[in-house]
């Protein structure tokens, strides 16, 4: 990467003083721009690649618009890096993402310039149309621009805002569609081959574009073309394009990385009083080459030498619970023909790609619609096919009705795969997983369970694809703890079977996943001093819970602490406590997990301490018990 010096960075504090710089210095500003977010993120991990690729238009937004009172609503937040820099915090961008620093997304607590928060897709138009409707009924009169990108305009909700906003002839709404033909990987189906054929009406949008930019100076035969414009679309285009049949008027394809041109072009359409979607055309990763290159994994690489492209490894040699998924779900594929895998927009980020690399038949990629996947995989089953689908925790939670009425329901044999349970990290509360333990148990025929380790990963997926009802397993973000799993004999699971860890006599321990690691790691002080002993049960089923193990339990201990990296509301520990007491047991029972609130951004280690449910926290609720 050729180093340029900071000449125009430290002088722009606020949108108030990019506004100071001439049209001639935005070049040279996004240059500086583009520079300072590689050189941090790469000290400071973050979702890179995205950020890269809207720079000319953020700095094009806040020299145009007068924000905050004119608003922004940022779809996929995590484009907005340039727009945090920008907007008041660039001397606090080395803390994002970081504990008591700034979040990676758009939060309206971090900034008034934050209009709306964003870490899910597909939001923006709602949002913003929201917006827009707010200020037409409070009587105010400002601008409001959602910008949707990253495979994000294939969400169902991006459409239903469409067909809301459009129906309305008039109002200052502005959809910035930023198309780089990405989401985190590449994107697919019909609506991104439709986009493509879009670009062959160059004579159409080259005219446009060539007019606008000649009468944005002549308003009053501007405004006259207005008028006639739909008349002069359906002549040379004979059928007015998707965007436009909702009632949006479409502007573009505009080169996204010629930020002169973006504010003359956002200058003219400030004043068209009407609904309008302006299409532009970005890079994924624009200007650092390596991300250009490699666009999917650059969308959050990690660490890296800023100069080489070199990416910094891990140091653990463990393998990601995503990759012992991918593994064991080929591998089950390969002896089972009716086995397919389906992911809304993550084959990458899940590890899908590994089966879809060897079975591309077998694999849907179905665009970010987790709704969409989930009744998919539902279809899949009723023809007889048993779909593996695998969704994010929190992206889960945008399928519930489908998981309810399609899948459950129906008692049909999809097997859910909820990658990222329980706190993600960095990424903060629009990710963390804290909720799908107790989403999913309160559902009917629905069978939850969460591995410990790698190897349980895999008996369990082995066991759910045999099983013909619904089956959710959930496991974390990461890296795992190095048990044994490639090449071991696959093991079935009774369903709602848990296991003795250790065995102990004044105190029990019942965890649930991975959070058995920070159990055992506790006993183990504690018994060293040789003043106590502690049991410690592997649940591994959320439901159904394992009865016999649970009446040894009561009938052998007075004193009782379960552990789950999830919420305590509606979780294990509550079903826990509700099952000693419908049984007659009376035990003195403290349930470790997350309380009634959503948690902030931090490093795992930080957030499970903060939480009270790591090595120390069991360890000292032990003591307490004691």
């Amino acid at each position: 990467m050729e180093h340029i010096e900071y000449d125009l960075l430290y002088k722009v504090n606020s949108p108030a003083d990019l506004k100071r710089l001439g049209l001639e210095q935005l070049p040279q500003y996004c240059r500086e721009l583009r520079q300072y977010i590689i050189e941090e993120c790469s000290k400071n991990p973050g979702h890179l690649a995205s950020s890269l690729g809207t720079v000319e238009l953020t700095v094009a937004l806040h020299y145009v618009y007068d924000t905050p009172y004119d608003k922004l609503v940022w779809d996929v937040g995590h484009q907005a890096y340039a727009h945090k820099i920008i907007t008041e915090r660039r001397d606090l961008f080395p803390t994002n993402r970081k504990m008591g620093g700034i979040s990676g997304f758009p939060r309206m607590a971090e900034s008034e310039y934050d209009s709306f928060g964003a870490g899910h897709s597909s939001t923006s138009i709602s949002a913003a149309y929201g917006l827009a409707k707010a200020a037409e009924l409070q009587g105010i009169d400002n601008h409001v621009v959602a910008v949707i990108g990253d495979g994000a305009m294939t969400g169902g909700l991006a459409f239903e805002g469409l067909n809301n906003a459009g129906e309305k002839k008039k109002g200052k709404l502005l959809v910035i569609f930023n198309d780089n033909e990405m989401a985190i990987d590449e994107a697919t189906g019909a609506l991104d081959s439709y986009l493509a054929r879009m670009s062959t009406s160059r004579f159409y949008n080259g005219f446009k574009r060539g007019l606008w930019r000649i009468l944005a100076h002549v308003p009053p035969v501007l405004r006259f073309c207005q008028k006639v414009g739909n008349a002069i679309k359906q002549g040379m285009l004979q059928n007015s394009n998707l965007f436009e049949s909702l009632n949006f008027r479409y502007f573009g394809q505009l080169d996204g990385h010629d930020v002169k041109e973006l504010v003359r072009m956002l200058r003219a359409l400030k004043d068209i009083n009407e609904p309008k979607l302006l299409h532009i055309i970005t890079t994924k990763g624009k200007g650092y080459t390596p991300a250009e290159d490699n666009q999917a994994v650059w969308h959050a690489p990690g660490r890296f030498n800023p100069e080489t492209g070199e990416r910094i490894p891990s140091p653990t040699s463990a393998a990601r619970y995503q990759d012992v998924f991918g593994e064991t779900l080929l591998e089950l594929a390969r002896t089972d023909e009716k086995i397919v895998g389906v992911t809304p927009a993550m084959p990458s980020g899940c590890s899908l790609n590994i089966m879809m690399q060897q079975m591309p038949d077998r694999c849907f990629d179905v665009g970010i619609a987790e709704g969409h996947a989930v009744t998919f995989s539902a279809g899949l089953a009723a023809g007889g096919m048993h779909p593996v689908c695998n969704i994010y925790s929190s992206f889960m939670q945008r399928a519930y009705d489908n998981i309810i009425h399609d899948v459950a329901l129906q008692n049909l044999p999809v097997t859910f795969c909820v990658d990222r349970g329980g706190l993600v990290g960095e990424d903060g509360a629009t990710h963390h997983g804290v909720f799908d333990m107790a989403y999913f148990a309160c559902v009917p025929n629905m069978t939850v369970a969460a591995p410990m380790d790698e190897s349980e990963l895999r008996n369990m997926l082995y066991t759910a694809v045999n099983t013909p009802s619904p089956y959710a397993i959930r496991y974390p973000r990461g890296c795992g703890v190095g048990a044994a799993w490639r090449g071991e004999p696959f093991e079935a699971i009774p369903v709602g079977r848990g296991r003795k860890l250790h065995d102990g006599e004044d105190v029990a321990l019942l965890s649930i996943g991975t959070m058995g690691h920070f159990a055992s790691e506790a006993l183990q002080r504690i018994e060293a001093e040789g003043r106590a002993t502690v049991a410690h049960y592997d649940l591994r089923f959320v439901k159904p819970l394992d009865e016999t193990l649970l009446h040894e339990v009561g009938k052998r201990f007075k004193k009782i602490i379960t552990i789950e990296d999830g919420v305590l509301r509606g979780g294990v520990g509550e079903a826990v406590v509700k099952w000693f007491s419908d049984n007659g047991y009376k035990p003195q029972v403290r349930t470790l997990g997350i309380n009634d609130t959503f948690v902030e951004h931090g490093t795992p280690a930080e957030l499970y301490a903060m939480c009270g449910y790591d090595a120390d926290g069991v360890e000292r609720a032990i003591r307490e018990m004691l």
